[in-house]
């Protein structure tokens, strides 16, 4: 028999599953809070009760395999280490592209002399001896350093000698970003790689949690992760390229929403804690999206399922929008909700509700606490970032314990963003246990911080809502408008509307979904069923049917449908690169270790196909794939001058895919 093991872990809860592989069926689920920042007491906490719901010894683990949306999250949210980027043969007017100056946010830029031509040849030479003392002149402690050159795809030279001075001078995890995408567009490149090391402390410290606590149960089956694609890569390389993870989490919820319901032609939505994402289910597969997946404000070049992620679920951070109707909006950045807050911290959270409650006016932060998220005391923090973090260092308090001064509320910002410290507040969770639909945690306290947040005065000058459970029910009634205006735009996009988001929100939309009919007439809904995934997707998603018009399928097990996914995938290994020629009889293949020239084409093509079916079969072999299905792809850019065909220019893809091996 073989046992196959899935875990995900999501900013609320990690979820874990036991399949029996040969007989496709689900023997065992289990889930636990995620803990930061000790992951492993949650990811543990999920295997244990897994392994001991359905009684396998560690050797009938057959394979462990792991889906995140953390990396998700931290990119939605802004946050993840602090790095420097290394700029070769770049100006600084080019890192206003591709908002890769707004990803760095201040952290420092080496503006480096060097890169590549198009055809790989060097247009200026390294100067190692300069690189290495700015190196050493950075000013701030860094996690991680991202490496862009100019041309770098043609030739990853002064790209692969940075990396060896930084880890010789630094010490630090690096990024290259020929190492991420062999696609052209440096600043595009560089914005990917700049993501990727920020997530590497993230994504290491997730595996390894997952890998000690395997250790810990004897469990010995090779683990592998979720890519952003659906397809599964090996640890290593998750390590190396954390960046592939985003999207891992609800790419392995399109394969379990398959497997969990068997359509052919949905729109997948899952809500987690932080993100919904929304991904359409066409003949049995998802999109791919050909321009990169975008999470959040950010457009990569990592390939991944064509996904729409919005800043949207159960741990969404509500607010009061300015104006005198004083309406609320949900997201982007998640907290922690006061329910759950009070269930770890009982004491420090009633007594603050409780003193609060007894005042007239609750002063500012009321409902807000600060919970600090580091193991060992932070390093490289400035004076106020170091004022606030020394308070906390006993343990979370309420907000305005943390923070004395206005100049410090920006020093807390800079802390939540960097994942230092969480704030817990008011959210749709929390509104869902005031109103019954979930239990999990202290109702009173959800009761308590909806009562203080329902006296929030609004323009008019009268309370927000002073009812506890007619506030939840606004809260649950915003949810599901922000979620259909979400399912709209998606809808809108794949249909190739320009300005969907905008239009989703529109009036006249508005009206449709209503069936408007008097003197006009309007009607819109969703031609597909959704499926609704995430454990709280039955809490909210139920109306949206007769809102959208549409069947919502809302499957048993669509609260661990991650896990699931997670374990139904295969190995796809991409090797890619490029011929070029700079003359008749000159064919240039830029190989995975550089440059190489050639007199004809064909030749050309030849070794290059060589070097890339070796380069995709060693991945794949590593990955635990024995029977291995090689697939290519030739683009071949020819053009016809006076009969004659004139080479331009050949990319060449080849694929290795299998089944990681299952031991029995």
């Amino acid at each position: 028999m073989a046992y196959l093991l899935g875990i995900d872990t999501g900013g609320t809860y990690t979820d874990a599953v036991v399949l029996d592989d040969n007989a496709n069926l689900i023997i065992a689920r289990a889930k636990s809070l995620t803990t930061r920042p000790d992951l492993s007491v949650g990811v543990g906490a999920a295997i244990d009760a897994v392994i001991e719901q359905s009684r396998l010894a560690p050797s009938d683990v057959s394979m462990v395999a792991l889906s995140t949306t953390l990396a998700t999250n931290a990119l939605v949210e802004g946050q993840g280490g602090r790095i420097a980027l290394v700029f070769i043969g770049f100006d600084e007017t080019e890192l206003g592209k591709a908002d890769l100056k707004e990803a760095l946010n201040g952290d420092p830029v080496l503006l480096v002399k060097g890169g590549h031509s198009h055809s790989g040849s060097e247009i200026t030479p390294l100067n190692i001896k300069s690189i290495r003392v700015e190196l050493e002149s950075i000013p701030t402690l860094i996690t991680g350093v991202a490496i862009a050159s100019r041309f770098a795809t043609r030739n990853p030279a002064h790209e692969i000698a940075v990396r060896d001075l930084v880890h010789d001078v630094l010490g630090v995890p690096t990024t290259c970003s020929h190492e991420l995408s062999q696609s052209l567009g440096g600043p595009k490149r560089a914005l990917t790689a700049v993501l990727n090391a920020r997530l590497i402390g993230l994504i290491e410290r997730l595996i390894t949690a997952t890998e000690l606590h395997l250790t810990s149960r004897d469990i010995t089956a090779r683990l592998m992760v979720v890519r952003g694609d659906g397809a599964l890569i090996s640890a290593s390389a998750a390590l190396e390229r954390p960046i592939e993870t985003i999207l891992s989490g609800p790419a392995a919820s399109i394969a379990g929403a398959k497997w969990l319901t068997g359509a052919q032609d949905a729109l997948v939505s899952d809500i987690g804690g932080t993100t919904t994402d929304i991904c359409i289910l066409t003949n049995g597969l998802p999109k791919i999206d050909p321009m990169g997946a975008k999470v959040g404000k950010y457009r990569t070049m990592v390939e991944a399922v064509a996904m729409h992620t919005f800043g949207l679920g159960g741990d969404s951070e509500i607010s009061v929008t300015d104006g005198l109707e004083g309406s609320l909006t949900l997201g982007p950045r998640r907290v922690i909700p006061i329910s759950l807050f009070a269930q770890n911290y009982p004491d420090i959270a009633h007594v603050a509700l409780d003193r609060a409650l007894a005042l007239e006016a609750p002063p500012p932060g009321a409902t807000s606490f600060v919970v600090p998220q580091w193991q060992n005391y932070p390093e490289g923090l400035d004076v106020r970032e170091a004022a606030v973090a020394q308070r906390l260092s006993a343990g979370p308090l309420q907000w305005s314990d943390a923070v004395v001064s206005r100049v410090e509320e920006s020093a807390l910002a800079r802390l939540v963003q960097r994942g230092l410290v969480m704030m817990a507040g008011v959210t749709p969770s929390d509104a869902s246990h005031v109103m019954g639909l979930m239990v999990d945690w202290d109702a009173g306290a959800a009761t308590k911080a909806l009562t203080l947040f329902g006296r929030h005065r609004i323009g008019t000058g009268e309370r927000l809502n002073p009812d506890p459970k007619s506030l939840a029910q606004l809260i649950l009634d915003r949810l599901r408008l922000q979620t259909t205006w979400a399912l709209l735009e998606t809808a809108f996009s794949e249909e190739g509307w320009k300005n969907a988001a905008d239009l989703a929100r529109h009036p006249l939309v508005a009206a449709g979904l209503s069936n408007h009919s008097k003197v006009s007439r309007f009607n819109t809904g969703l031609a597909l069923p959704v499926i609704g995934l995430g454990a709280s997707a039955r809490n909210y998603y139920g109306p949206l049917g007769a809102i959208l018009g549409c069947r919502i399928i809302l499957p048993e097990d669509a609260g661990v449908a991650n896990a699931i996914g997670a374990v139904v995938g295969q190995v796809a290994i991409h090797a890619e690169g490029t011929i070029t020629s700079v003359g008749e009889g000159s064919f240039r293949a830029h190989l995975p270790d550089g440059p190489a020239q050639f007199n004809d084409k064909d030749t050309a093509l030849a070794a290059l196909r060589t070097a890339l079916t070796q380069q995709a079969t060693e991945q794949a072999k590593s990955a635990g794939v024995e029977e291995i299905r090689l697939t290519e792809n030739l683009d071949l850019r020819e053009a016809q001058i006076e009969a004659q065909t004139m080479f331009i220019e050949a990319t060449l893809r080849v694929t290795a895919r299998g089944r990681p091996r299952i031991t029995n």
